[in-house]
This record gives C-alpha cells, structure tokens and sequence, in this order.
C-alpha cells in the first residue's frame, strides 16, 4: 500500500494492515504527489490518500477540494484508491467515492482490522470495475468489427449461375476480427460471373476500410461494364484518393468466368496466381509469370495489372 500523507509522521497514526493470511501489508509513505509518483511501482496494489493534501497548483485556492484526488486518479487509473477524510468530512469522502475511488475511510475510526478489510475490498473492486469495463469495451469493439466486417464478408450476387461459392475469412493477426484482405463475386446479364480477391497491405481498421472501399468500388465498376484495365485504372484512383499514407497498395487478383464455364480470364495485379483444383487431379498455380505491379505502387498506368485468357485442360 502506498499512504500518501503530508505529516512526517502520518504514518504512525495508520494502523498496520495485513492480508488475508495475517502477514503484514508493506506500507510505503509519500508526503507528497512528487514522491508518490516515484513510489508508484507495479507492487504497488493500493494507494491510501489523505484528501486533506495540496493538490499541485492548488494550494489554498479552494479551487477544487477533490483536485488532488483526481491527480492521484490520472497518475494511478489501475490502482485502487481508498480516500481517508475526518469525522466532520465525511461528505467529502462520500464524493471522493462518486469521482472515483473505491471507498473512503474516517480517519479517527480507523484500526487494522477495518483498513485490512477496506484495503482487499478496494482492491477486489477494482480489479472487478476494470475488468468490467474491459468487457464493455470488447463488446464495442466487437459490434463495430461485425458492422465493418459485413461490408468485408459480401453477399455473393450469382442469380442464375450453376456456380456455387464459397468463402473462409480468417485474419492473420491474433485475436484480430479485421485484417486488410477483401473479396466479391458477381454475375453480369450477360452471363459472366467475375470473381475477385485482394489484400490491403498493413493491419487495423484504416486498412479494412480501405478493403471495403476498394471492394465496393469493384463490384460497382464491375456491374457497371468496365473490366481490364480501365477497371483496375478506377481502382487505383479509389486507393489513392482514399490511403492515409502515400505508401499504402493493395494487391489484387480478378477471375471473369465465361458463361458456358469452359473459359476464363485471369488478371493479377501484385497478387499471388490462384489455385487451379479439380477432383482426382493434383491442384496446380495457374500462371504467374506475366503479374502487373500492385495498385498504388506505381502512378498511372504502369500500376495496372496483366491479364490473359485461359482455358481449364479437359474442361
């Protein structure tokens, strides 16, 4: 326990306080905020704070009589904070425990028994309020993610195509729900069902965003009629206009898949070639070699990608 206290002897009028196997408390005392920050260790599980003290800055403006309270909360928010006031300021205390601490204490009704018992209460409390508050804070972050990560997971648009899809989303990063990867598949009237996938260099919301963005605009662009490279030349315009930084790219690779199945057309831009799989046959890289840089690498044209036609042998 760290007393902070402004009589030299303050601490010899705090009764010793032990845990619950009946071993003493160490207690470190500090006559002022300046020593309690030195003595702020992490071994350190609660702090004692006699609220009659000058807050820095304050003194004896009457300003704010809890000021050095709310200092002691801004230097400490992981430990726990008992309050000790006198028998004719117990308002006080009861204040001290609405900003923020977790109990207070009178100082003339104080033995070891009842700060012994207050201490563990104040640390138990504490623990459980932050981990409370950790929770309603994952749970935040958890609905944005669902809310982010429904425009990262889409709604495949395959009306009247015998093609099934099918899709796993699995961030690299542990315990991350986003990462920078995004993907789509649409069919156009005219029968061709265009596949596409693409990952979003960096980790974090900017970059799933930014996945998102990219996405939507491909499906858009896509149903719209533009393919080749007008369409990964529009993309480029969205990642540039929209990246926080000027080195952010985006690799890409895009399938458009004719309408009878038998022939399609592949374009990679900084992407790794897709795997060909058929059953009873071994799965194999369709080709790599002709891959156009990644978009937002290069300026203008030169950050398009390569594309050509292939047909499935036996198909």
């Amino acid at each position: 326990m760290l007393l902070i206290e402004d009589d030299p002897g303050g601490s010899s009028i705090v009764p010793e306080p032990v845990d619950q196997s009946g071993r003493p408390i160490r207690v470190r005392t500090a006559r002022n905020l300046t020593e309690a920050e030195r003595l702020l260790t992490d071994d350190v599980h609660c702090i004692l704070l006699d609220l009659a003290l000058p807050a820095p800055g304050r003194a004896g403006d009457g300003a704010d009589e809890l000021a050095v309270l709310k200092h002691v909360l801004e230097l400490a928010p992981r430990h726990a904070v008992l309050a000790l006031t006198g028998a004719d300021d117990t308002e006080r205390g009861a204040e001290a425990v609405r900003v923020g601490a977790q109990d207070y204490l009178v100082r003339d009704e104080l033995d070891g028994r009842l700060l012994s018992r207050a201490i563990r209460y104040a640390v138990e409390r504490k623990r459980s309020d932050s981990a409370e508050r950790r929770l309603a804070e994952g749970r935040v972050r958890a609905q944005e993610n669902r809310r982010l990560e429904r425009g990262l997971l889409p709604t495949p648009l395959l009306d009247g195509s015998p093609l099934r899809f099918a899709a796993r989303y699995r961030p690299g990063r542990s315990r991350a729900l986003l990462g920078g990867d995004f993907y789509d598949v649409v069919r156009t009237p005219d029968g061709t069902v265009h596949a596409m996938i693409g990952d979003v260099c960096g980790h974090g919301p900017d970059e799933a965003a930014l996945g998102v963005e990219l996405r939507i605009a491909w499906r858009a662009l896509t149903l719209a009629g533009l393919c080749g490279d007008q369409l990964l030349g529009t993309l480029q315009e969205v990642l540039e206009h929209e990246r926080s930084d000027d080195e952010i790219f985006a690799t890409l690779c895009a399938v458009d898949i004719a309408p009878d199945g038998r022939r399609a057309g592949l374009c990679l831009a900084g992407h790794p070639s897709p795997l060909f799989v058929r059953p009873d046959v071994p799965a194999r890289l369709l080709p790599y070699d002709n891959n156009g840089p990644a978009l937002g690498l290069l300026p203008g044209p030169a950050g398009r990608g390569r594309r050509w036609s292939w047909a499935p042998s036996g198909a």
